[in-house]
């Protein structure tokens, strides 16, 4: 095995161009599958994160990559498909860290993925890998349509991209119960085919723009699928689940979760994929298509939560009203994190029992504020980990924060807990703050959720 370094320095990465979808259906996938939008952008410096974890300081393990650089990996393992491994390892690196595979879209490469989200920064502040599988086909799109790629180790991409996880497996000591997938477009659709395949070797997944698992399915060699791509295979949820039950006959162990994001206006891989996504994990994971909760995170999108409320249930879904294929944007990494539970030094917390109150309070001059916020908790038993959720009034920018990470820096925001105020102690206050630029609204933020929990006014 060998590693190489890239031309790409260290840096925070910049989204690329969008990519417009100019070519016909009929060309396969080769130009309709595009890039991360242009919408994505570079975040706003906040608060920082609590410290991820202990960084590794024993010695490089052998094949071990430069850190802080995108490096090319080769001769990783079985690779049918001859696709390209592309690996990022931060200076930060945990202990038997997490790992993220981090698949492109049609006409992308890893690379790419790289330079497009921002998965590296975050690695940076949390401590994981990220795996940023390449394909090598002309069409650059990955195979999600194949006998050999529905299969569980029938050969294709999801071998090549198994290898690679088995690889960081080795080489890092990561922690084999926290590997994730998420893609964006063709990247969504092999997320739908990794989690199917290789349901123990994957904890939850997160698909921008997909379809489900089996929708793409050809028996002639070609890549594309017209009806899947234009909503029209349709089947019940049983039958989505035994597509992917059959993926790998006899397993009974445990599903991941799944989150999926789609916009209702994406001409590529229409709407009622999303649905159709939907109807499929929620038999997968064995709960209720009815939504254990709704909400509008932000302005236009609607997020249901189908098994629990909390930001780790079994499926999460995303609409997006009015927005196109290019759907992936500059901030949305953040939320995946979440669903993982990697934007903390470990698994994420899961919703705590009990009850919260949060008391809120701005002191505005011209252009900016200083908001105060104290949360209380009013349960019984202790909180360790929190999260707080709440959405700033329009027009507001959190400029720099205490006492908790805040991202992203408007709209809806999550403040993470710091290293040292992470427990609060039943009927226990933590108090935190932010500043903030405003518009001319320097109202407070209105409602608040803990944990996914919603919190009474003070």
């Amino acid at each position: 095995m060998s590693a190489t370094g890239s031309n790409t320095a260290r840096r925070h990465p910049r989204p690329g161009p969008a990519v417009l979808f100019a070519a016909l259906v009929s060309l396969l996938a080769t130009a309709l599958l595009g890039a991360p939008g242009a919408a994505a952008r570079e975040p706003a410096e906040t608060a920082p994160a609590a410290a991820p974890g202990a960084a590794v300081d024993a010695e490089p393990a052998p094949g071990a990559v430069p850190t802080a650089a995108l490096t090319e990996v080769t001769g990783f393992g079985s690779n049918p498909s001859n696709l390209q491994m592309y690996l990022y390892v931060p200076d930060s690196v945990t202990a038997n860290p997490a790992v993220v595979v981090a698949v492109h879209y049609c006409t992308g490469s890893g690379p790419a993925m790289y330079s497009g989200t921002e998965y590296a920064s975050l690695a940076d502040q949390y401590g994981f890998i990220v795996v940023y599988p390449s394909v090598t086909r002309a069409s650059k799109c990955f195979d999600v349509s194949s006998p050999q790629a529905l299969t569980r180790g029938g050969g294709s991409d999801p071998v090549g991209i198994k290898s690679m996880v088995d690889w960081v497996t080795r080489t890092y000591s990561a922690d084999t119960d926290r590997v994730f997938a998420t893609g964006i477009s063709s990247g969504a659709m092999m997320t739908n085919v990794l989690l199917g395949d290789y349901p123990d070797v994957f904890a939850a997944g997160a698909a921008f723009s997909g379809v489900p698992f089996g929708c793409f399915a050809t028996t002639d060699g070609s890549e594309w699928n017209s009806a899947c791509s234009g909503g029209t295979v349709l089947h019940t949820p049983q039958e989505w689940g035994d597509l992917v039950r059959n993926a790998y006959p006899g397993y009974t162990g445990p599903r991941p979760r799944m989150q999926v994001w789609h916009g209702t206006e994406d001409d590529v891989l229409r709407y009622p994929n999303f649905g159709e996504e939907i109807e499929q994990w929620t038999n997968v994971l064995g709960v209720s298509q009815t939504p254990a909760a709704t909400d509008s995170p932000q302005s236009g999108w609607t997020r249901t939560r189908y098994g629990a409320t909390g930001d780790q249930a079994p499926v999460e879904a995303v609409s997006l009203q009015g927005i196109g294929h290019n759907l992936y944007a500059w901030g949305m990494a953040a939320r995946v994190l979440t669903f993982f539970g990697l934007d903390s030094s470990g698994p994420g917390p899961q919703p705590q029992p009990g009850a919260c109150k949060v008391t809120a309070t701005t002191s505005a001059w011209n252009t900016g504020l200083t908001g105060s916020v104290t949360i209380t908790n009013t349960g019984t038993s202790r909180i360790e980990g929190w999260r707080l959720g709440f959405t700033l009034p329009s027009g507001q920018s959190i400029t720099n924060g205490w006492g908790a990470a805040y991202a992203p820096a408007s709209g809806a925001v999550t403040a993470t807990n710091a290293s040292y105020n992470g427990t609060i102690a039943a009927n226990a206050s933590v108090s935190i703050g932010y500043q903030a630029s405003h518009t001319g609204n320097s109202a407070a933020p209105a409602a608040f959720t803990l944990n996914g929990t919603a919190c009474s006014g003070g």
